[in-house]
């Protein structure tokens, strides 16, 4: 099974879909990030932590008790960094990058820091390429990590963009594995800034079309059950539910799971209890999932 993630909500399935399921990932890396030198890729770490049962789980990103002391004293010292990154959580950073500036690819990079981490699921960022998620509000366009880390996500948003997806390409090691998948999860991560980045790397979107796909709503009711979702899905158009998210992936999904809240809401969608607080919750939601399959 190939699991399509970014953002919070799909690790947290993950830590619950290695108990029941072999996978493997395709991860969004338009939040991705040069900071203090090293590269940032905090949608690829956060599936890494999670199956390597270390992400800090009451935040769902970095790492469980994390310090801080480098970045505090960059500030100090007179450098912001403006995000925020733990001690250990850079130790990935400066891992990564010094396999990317000996020559190597994101992909193999990607390698490097899941086998440092003990973590034998294949995860495979969506590019190569530099792309960047761009918001466009109303103070003017910034990069993601801007308008989400920086400002809190308060402005108002009326677009988002892609910097540098039309250059972008299938990993070759990607596209060997699409071409013999059958079945394809969209976890519950942000439709437009987690999932629609990796749908718009060359034709990937189109080849999900003859693949089994279930895709869980990270929308309950009107409201996303953590981060700027529902802002981001209304500046594109959407409307903020379950349908929503349902035409997202009008062209290629076949069932949509919702929470038992929005039952009945739509066509083609069953419903049971998304919300995951603990990794029993996890698991029991990857068992229901996985079940789904075999209905298609």
């Amino acid at each position: 099974m190939l699991i399509l993630s970014g953002g919070t909500g799909t690790p947290k399935l993950l830590r619950g879909m290695k108990e029941v399921a072999d996978f493997w990932v395709v991860v969004n890396t338009a939040e991705d990030v040069w900071v203090s030198g090293n590269k940032i890729c905090p949608d690829i770490d956060s599936v890494i932590y999670a199956l390597a049962e270390v992400i800090d789980d009451e935040k769902w990103w970095g790492v469980r008790g994390d310090t801080f002391i480098t970045h505090e004293r960059l500030k100090t010292l007179g450098f912001d960094e403006g995000m925020k990154i733990g001690d250990l959580d850079r130790a990935t950073h400066i891992l990564r990058s010094e396999v990317l500036r000996a020559g190597k690819s994101l992909c193999e990079a990607t390698k490097a820091v899941a086998d440092a981490y003990g973590v034998s699921h294949e995860i495979f960022p969506m590019c190569e390429e530099e792309v960047s998620t761009i918001v466009v509000t109303e103070v003017g366009e910034m990069h993601f990590q801007e308008f989400w880390v920086l400002r809190r996500g308060e402005p108002e948003v009326t677009d988002v963009y892609f910097k540098g997806i039309e250059k972008a390409k299938i990993p070759e090691e990607v596209e060997k594995r699409l071409k013999k998948e059958e079945e394809v999860l969209i976890g519950p991560s942000n439709p437009i800034t987690s999932i629609l980045p990796i749908l718009s790397v060359e034709d990937f979107r189109d080849r999900l079309r003859d693949k089994k796909v279930v895709a869980i709503s990270p929308i309950v009711g009107r409201a996303a059950v953590s981060g700027p979702a529902g802002k981001l899905m209304r500046a594109k158009g959407y409307e903020v539910s379950p349908k929503g998210v349902a035409e997202v992936y009008a062209d290629f999904l076949d069932l949509l799971v919702v929470d038992h809240a929005d039952r009945g809401v739509i066509r083609n969608s069953v419903a049971t209890n998304t919300i995951m607080k603990s990794k029993e919750d996890a698991v029991r939601l990857a068992e229901f999932v996985v079940s789904l399959f075999d209905r298609i």
